[in-house]
Order: C-alpha cells, then sequence, then structure tokens
C-alpha cells in the first residue's frame, strides 16, 4: 500500500486489486477510464464485459488509487477511485498478441526475435488516471507496483499516438524507460494509429 503526497487533496493510496474488488468496483473504475481518455459518456457500457473477461486471464493483476477520508482510513468497497490499471501474462491465443504479432512481421522483424518479446511479457491492457488526480506522479505508483512481481521477461503496452509524444502517457512511458516496438500501427478494425512499447522486467 503507497500513498501519493499532495499538498491539496488526500493523498491517493495505491492497493492492489482482487478479481471480486474490481467487478464490484467495475462501474467506478470504468468511468475513471471514460474521463482519462475523454471518451463519450456511455462508453462504459461497451466496455465492462471486455474489463469482466479480462480477470479470467492467466496472470491478471490489477491495482487502484483510493482517496482516504481526512484521518487517512479507506474503504475499498466506498472510497472514490482516481486511478486503475491491469494487465495480464500475453500469449499466442489472444487477439492482441496476434494483431502485435503480425504487425512486427509487416516491420520486418526477424521471427526469432519476435518470439524471444511475444515468448513471455506481461500486458499491460490498461493504465488511468482521472483528469483531476493527473500531475501527482499516481501512473509511475501505479506501474512500480503492479509490474513489482511480475515473472515476466518484458512488458508491452499499446497507446494511442501522440504528435512529437506530447502527452502524460508518453512522458510517463518513456521516463520508465519503454522503447519503441512499432509506431504508427493500426489495429483491426480501428482507424487510430498506436505506438507499442515495450520494456524489460523487473524495473529498474
Amino acid at each position: 500500500m503507497t500513498a501519493v503526497k499532495s499538498n491539496h487533496l488526500p493523498a491517493p493510496v495505491v492497493v492492489d486489486l482482487s478479481v471480486a474488488a474490481l467487478r464490484a468496483r467495475l462501474h467506478d473504475a470504468l468511468a475513471v477510464y471514460v474521463a482519462a481518455m475523454d471518451y463519450p459518456r456511455g462508453t462504459e457500457h461497451h466496455r465492462a464485459p471486455m474489463w469482466t473477461e479480462h480477470t479470467h486471464r492467466t496472470g491478471w493483476q490489477a491495482v487502484a488509487a483510493v482517496l482516504p477520508e481526512d484521518n487517512g482510513e479507506f474503504d475499498l468497497r466506498r472510497s472514490p477511485i482516481v486511478a486503475i490499471a491491469y494487465g495480464y501474462r500475453g500469449g499466442p491465443h489472444q487477439w492482441w498478441q496476434q494483431q502485435v504479432h503480425a504487425g512486427m512481421r509487416r516491420a520486418g522483424w526477424a521471427e526469432p526475435a519476435t518470439q524471444r518479446l511475444l515468448g513471455d511479457y506481461f500486458e499491460l491492457t490498461e493504465l488511468h488516471v482521472h483528469p483531476s488526480a493527473q500531475g501527482r506522479g499516481i501512473g509511475a505508483i501505479l506501474l512500480r507496483q503492479l509490474l513489482r512481481d511480475r515473472p515476466e521477461h518484458s512488458v508491452l503496452l499499446s497507446t494511442p499516438e501522440v504528435y512529437a509524444e506530447d502527452n502524460r502517457a508518453w512522458r510517463l512511458y518513456r521516463r520508465m524507460g519503454f522503447q519503441d516496438v512499432l509506431r504508427d500501427f493500426a489495429f483491426a478494425g480501428d482507424h487510430r494509429r498506436f505506438g507499442i512499447l515495450g520494456r524489460s522486467l523487473p524495473l529498474s
């Protein structure tokens, strides 16, 4: 359990989430996701089944940042959630890996190198901090707590491309040592472009 220092609002506390805890607070966690991504209201209803399905995947793990009371106490069943992150062990049967594998092949990655990278990794599926809580170092603490004991060789993620990498997500990932795997990548059925980033584990 880690507190994030602040001179204004109560310091959020970063905690591990069980499957049961995430499912109980799924609506609140998805509200953070929608606000952080600036998606239309209602998007959470479409994402809820996917987030629920992800909890069944091998190696699933999640962390959240919650706001405690003024006395520092919190109740994971009720305290406001201001950030959420989760992921699981990647595998060849997963759509995300299949898409990235095909993209690496098209980009000229040698197959042995592709197999080494995709053979043992943790997929950082979601990491979101509510706009009201951004700029307080919560994202980095979420990452460190989520990845601190992972057994995989590396961690991979996808994040929307942004001009000159000029947003908080890109700056966070670069500070945490993530390097390019693929750039300007399009997933099937999505018109947006993404960067696929990765780094070795454990975090230094």
